[in-house]
């Protein structure tokens, strides 16, 4: 399998790694030193490649995206912080006919925890005695707050507990109401990624932690969803390429 890799942060470079391991081969990097705008993406450049996987910055990877798709080339995406524009580049691909995968995280460890906490969620819904909130941290550089998992994992939660309807994402200057979920967000050091599910009740807490030990997990899952997409084409997430 050919690849080239857009961006070339830490995630970059584990991809590279466990690329190394898999037998896949990084044709190039595109970065921003030689991908200003996306204008790095063109037909020459992605002539030899099977697919392109990015793990970029949320301000650039849907310009990204629509570069690569008009080359016609499958797309595996990490990058989060996009997902205000689903709509937009489930059009591309459909237009371009290319195959794409998305998902907050791509590790494995974190798709089964997201499994977890849609079976938590929905016995918790029974049970109006339990509140329930969330907490992530990651490290100081991470660009967006909060976190894509984070939001996914409220998304999962809002879907399960009828009584919550909706998302608190900010730091409350009023207690939170009961049909409120609050998602608090934490930057500091160099932490991986850690995320919990906190049930409390007057009675007992119960917690649901996925805490990362380092991003080759990460990198993983990218490139087992890059080798599954071959020969797919529309739009796909994490929990496809699991169950697929």
């Amino acid at each position: 399998m050919n690849i080239v890799l857009i961006g070339h942060g830490r995630m970059g470079k584990e991809v590279e790694s466990v690329a190394a391991e898999r037998g896949a081969k990084i044709l190039r990097v595109l970065n921003s030193n030689n991908n200003i705008g996306s204008m790095g993406i063109t037909d020459h450049a992605l002539a030899d490649a099977d697919v392109c996987i990015d793990f970029s910055h949320p301000g650039v990877v849907v310009d990204n995206i629509k570069a690569v798709a008009g080359c016609g080339k499958d797309m595996v995406v990490g990058t989060t912080g996009w997902h205000d524009h689903l709509d937009f580049v489930k059009a591309l691909v459909e237009k371009h006919e290319i195959g794409l995968v998305h998902a907050a995280n791509f590790s494995l460890g974190v798709n089964l925890f997201m499994q977890i906490v849609h079976d938590a969620a929905r016995l918790m819904d029974k049970y109006p005695d339990y509140d329930v909130a969330l907490n992530e941290t990651h490290h100081a550089g991470k660009a967006d707050s909060p976190s894509g998992t984070a939001l996914a994992l409220g998304s999962i939660i809002l879907q399960s507990i009828r009584r919550k309807q909706q998302l608190l994402t900010h730091a409350p200057q009023i207690p939170v109401k009961a049909e409120q979920l609050h998602l608090s967000s934490t930057r500091v050091g160099q932490v991986t990624g850690k995320h919990e599910v906190l049930f409390d009740s007057e009675s007992d807490s119960l917690s649901l932690i996925h805490a990362a030990k380092n991003r080759r997990g990460f990198a993983l899952g990218a490139l087992l969803a890059a080798e599954w997409l071959r020969g797919r084409k529309g739009m796909f997430t994490m929990r496809d390429v699991i169950l697929g």
